[in-house]
């Protein structure tokens, strides 16, 4: 399949290999741009809107050095309950976000956007995904910790390896939402703003 000419360049706004290895999926070409975003949560800021808020400022982070671009930022927060739960970082706090979300429904909120500062568009949407975890015990969650590390993952979940593992169940209407970035939102929000996905800008 030949690689279609954008009529502006592409760029992802993000750090993480999991949402690259996604974009690439549609076979367009682009740039990857780290956005330089605080990703502290705010006073009593949901997890949804945390996700949107996050996903908007990488876009225009990133769109800000390059304005003649299209910028995709996302972003995902692991939602228990209200309760935003992040990367972990280490292994201590994997083990205690695996312990809570046990037996439990955690609903993982993707949100992507997209933004050309030269057009002045500007578009986001949120994509949830309902996760209900099997019991966990000590034992599993160890052995999946050392196998996969996944300290750079929204509530410890690596479920493009060995963390589907750890589930009952998932429900999305956006089955790539969980990995990291919704493909299908992706798909509508670039047409929207004028990049030909399968060689087509109409929506």
């Amino acid at each position: 399949m030949s690689v279609p000419s954008l009529p502006r360049p592409l760029v992802l706004g993000s750090t993480s290999p999991y949402r690259r290895e996604l974009l690439q999926r549609l076979r367009l070409p682009f740039e990857v741009e780290p956005p330089r975003v605080d990703e502290t949560p705010r006073p009593e800021e949901t997890p949804a809107l945390l996700a949107l808020r996050l996903a908007l400022a990488k876009a225009h982070e990133v769109a800000a050095r390059h304005p003649g671009a299209v910028v995709i930022g996302s972003d995902q927060v692991a939602d228990l309950d209200g309760h935003p739960l992040g990367k972990p970082g280490h292994h201590a706090r994997a083990v205690a976000q695996l312990q809570e979300m046990s037996g439990r429904t955690v609903i993982f909120q993707t949100a992507v956007a997209v933004v050309c500062r030269d057009t002045r568009f500007e578009r986001a949407s949120l994509v949830p995904v309902t996760v209900k975890f099997r019991q966990l015990s000590l034992a599993e969650i160890e052995a999946y910790l050392a196998a996969e590390q996944p300290y750079d993952c929204a509530g410890s979940a690596k479920v493009e390896g060995l963390g589907i593992a750890l589930l009952r169940a998932v429900e999305s209407d956006d089955p790539t939402a969980l990995i990291g970035l919704p493909l299908i939102r992706t798909c509508e929000l670039l047409r929207a703003a004028g990049v030909p996905v399968l060689g087509s800008s109409l929506p």
